[in-house]
């Protein structure tokens, strides 16, 4: 009977082997097949707008939706910049007169473009099907060079497309010849560039990505096999995160930009990536000790599921405090980067495990685990003299790394000022060449106007008012729609500049009853909304951080000693960046959400390191290791693992400074160093250092994991008459 059951016993095991690996490979299939139907409609939802970031509340964003209410709808606008360094010629004047002539209307005209709906306009080649009308006279700046003219037109209304349709057919009229240069910028026109390159992130984005991980993959195992199947796992993930982010936005409204899409393909793609290193190092070591691949994936899932659990447990606390952000974007994001940690997770503790079961041991090859062989041992392990040196002098090596990040934090001090919309480009589109040119020509004049928006019946008040404020060049009275007038105001000062960012604080103050806007309020607007969500994101991070490694370690020194380490990372990643985005990459600004994004990821993702490492470490202590062994065993043993999984993704996060806005750039540098602080000397020498100190007063107010109880022996009986 026993035999009976042990053959039964037997046989089921055997069916799992090849049933459970086999049903979730084929019920991936389908979820792949559904999911990628909708994953392409992810850049259809993708909103990358100034005003779609801001609350509903700013005041800015009150502007833009009054003036949707006006007759035509919201305003295109556009301008024409003529220039010629030597001074424009009579001929160069009539050049101008043409062509502004040839994209225009003239005032009054009804029988043009507004009678055409804007998508009938998307394909138009013609500027006059818009009905765009001059602003006024060509304006001329003092020393002759410049001529600039204002074109607007309502028709494409909200309309992307049509906005694009008109831009691109004013340039198509517009063109210089003979040494004349012909630029069309403006807000319109920025906004068009904008989207264009938004546009093309993504697939670069992830073609990028996806080579970078394939060649870390590929130096990482050594085998011509085994570094395609985690890629391949981690692309169905991340098509899985679209599809999911799509229904998001498409179901609830979600606001989705171009920032929050790339940045969920690289946390997809980094922690994926991670996640696979991990547990594809355990189930090789499991093979070694276990016939059978199924059994000894089990096995590896059982002893690294939990650290990479709360992995993702902390990486999706961290984002779930962006939704406290009162920036659409920041708080997006949240569930944006939140989705694609945990499509990473699902396939790669799912998918990854079955392919890997089904392929068995010959994925490895040329290094293939045979049952019951030892690993090779490839010269001295750097991480066991990286141990040993913190396990030494612990106190020099905490003392002095504590002090290196210090010192490197001291460059947050250069930080260059906020980031000029004109300036958040890498290279120089069309139109970041004609406001540049603009604020040569007219350094004491604004060439953007900030928009006012007045009750119909107050609307001569408020324009008096607003032509007696100190800073104020001209005030013009605009459409009227709805109980809502646009008044015009032009600014002494140059867009985004100290004198404009005041005028426009004070047009707020002293205009009661009216709403200030256009593109330099927007970005006002951004600055202080990010500082306000700087000041509450921020502490909630820490918060749940803490929260999730409290939980987890059951200690709160441990849990303090990991946050303050990551903490002081940031700073110095934060000043790394002072010192070379201005001297190195000729940056003039800062992205004002950068401080925010970078502490969250780093946070977040920095304390991932410390999970594994501590966790290895409670792990030796229970298994009967003084607190300083234990230590250095758990950095020699996970060392590698951590580097691997650390260069991954930093190079992941590196890949965004390959894009051409500045923000990109940012982003990736800092989160990429800060990775790389971490990994190698954060894990390596800080935190080891700390523990071997600290010894068990690390696990405080818990009791130290517990050695476990010594097996008793055989009771030897006395060989005699038992006397």
């Amino acid at each position: 009977m026993g035999q009976t059951e042990r053959a039964a016993r037997t046989a089921r095991t055997g069916g799992r082997r090849k049933v459970v690996p086999w049903g979730v490979l084929a019920l991936w299939v389908i979820v792949i097949a559904v999911a990628g139907s909708f994953a392409g409609g992810l850049a259809d939802v993708q909103r990358d707008r100034t005003a779609d970031y801001l609350p509903s509340g700013a005041d800015s964003t009150q502007v833009a939706r009054l003036q949707e209410k006006l007759p035509g709808g919201e305003a295109t606008g556009v301008l024409l910049v003529y220039h010629r360094d030597g001074g424009l010629t009579a001929a160069d004047r009539d050049t101008a007169e043409r062509q502004v002539a040839a994209v225009t209307v003239p005032a009054g005209t009804t029988d043009a473009g507004p009678s055409k709906s804007p998508a009938a306009l998307a394909t138009s080649k013609d500027p006059r099907d818009f009905g765009a009308t001059l602003g006024g006279p060509g304006v001329p700046s003092a020393d002759g060079t410049t001529l600039m003219y204002a074109v607007s037109t309502a028709a494409p209304g909200t309309d992307d497309a049509a906005k694009k349709a008109f831009v691109e057919d004013v340039r198509a009229h517009a063109r210089g010849t003979d040494g004349l240069s012909v630029w069309v910028g403006g807000d319109s026109a920025v906004e068009v560039d904008a989207k264009e390159v938004f546009g093309s992130i993504d697939g670069t984005l992830m073609l990028a990505t996806g080579l970078v991980v394939a060649l870390l993959l590929i130096r990482t195992y050594r085998s011509p096999v085994l570094w395609l199947v985690p890629l391949v796992v981690v692309g169905a993930g991340a098509v899985c995160a679209r599809a999911a982010v799509y229904g998001l936005a498409s179901g609830f409204g979600l606001t989705v930009t171009s920032q929050s899409a790339g940045i969920m393909t690289v946390l997809v793609f980094g922690a994926g990536t991670d996640y696979a290193l991990l547990l594809v190092a355990r189930y090789r070591d499991e093979l070694r000790r276990t016939p059978h691949p199924y059994d000894a994936m089990r096995t590896a899932l059982r002893g690294c599921g939990p650290a990479v659990l709360a992995s993702c447990g902390t990486v999706v606390a961290g984002l779930a405090c962006l939704f406290a952000a009162d920036l659409n974007n920041i708080r997006g994001l949240g569930p944006v980067g939140a989705v694609g940690v945990l499509c990473a997770l699902i396939a790669m503790m799912t998918l990854l495990p079955a392919v890997l079961v089904l392929l068995g041991r010959r994925v490895f090859w040329p290094l293939i685990p045979a049952y019951g062989s030892e690993p090779k041992q490839r010269g001295t392990n750097v991480f066991a003299l990286m141990g040993s040196s913190a396990g030494r002098r612990p106190v020099a090596v905490l003392v002095t790394g504590v002090v290196l990040l210090g010192a490197l934090a001291l460059g947050v001090l250069n930080l260059p000022g906020a980031l000029k919309r004109e300036d958040s480009f890498t290279g120089k589109p069309e139109s970041i060449a004609a406001m540049g040119t603009l604020a040569k020509a007219f350094p004491d004049r604004s060439s953007r106007p900030i928009e006012v928006m007045a009750p119909t019946e107050a609307a001569d008040r408020i324009l008096a008012g607003a032509r007696s404020v100190h800073g104020v060049a001209s005030a013009e009275r605009g459409r009227s729609g709805g109980g809502w007038t646009e008044i015009a105001v032009t600014a002494e000062s140059a867009p985004e500049s100290a004198g404009e960012t005041a005028l426009i604080e004070r047009l707020r103050a002293e205009l009661d009853g009216a709403h200030v806007g256009g593109a330099s309020a927007r970005q006002l607007d951004l600055a202080t909304t990010n500082a306000h969500d700087r000041l509450i994101v921020i502490p909630l991070v820490l918060a749940a951080v803490l929260l999730v490694l409290t939980l987890l370690l059951r200690s709160l020194v441990a849990p303090l000693l990991l946050v303050t380490a990551v903490v002081l990372v940031w700073g110095a990643a934060l000043g790394i960046g002072g010192l070379v985005f201005g001297p190195v990459f000729g940056f003039t600004g800062v992205d004002p959400g950068l401080p925010l994004l970078t502490f969250v990821f780093l946070v977040a993702l920095g304390v991932d390191y410390g999970i594994f490492l501590m966790h290895r470490t409670r792990e030796e202590t229970r298994g009967g290791a003084e607190p300083r062994q234990a230590a250095l065993i758990a950095l020699r043993t996970t060392g590698a693992v951590i580097a691997s999984a650390g260069i991954v993704l930093a190079a992941t996060f590196a890949v965004l400074a390959s894009l051409p806005l500045v923000m990109f750039v940012e982003m990736g540098t800092v989160v990429a160093i800060g990775v790389v602080l971490d990994t190698f000397l954060v894990r390596t020498y800080l935190v080891t250092s700390a523990s071997v100190l600290l010894g068990r007063r690390v696990w405080w107010p818990g009791r130290p994991p517990a050695a476990p109880a010594p097996v008793p022996g055989p009771v030897l009986k006395p060989v005699g008459d038992g006397r």
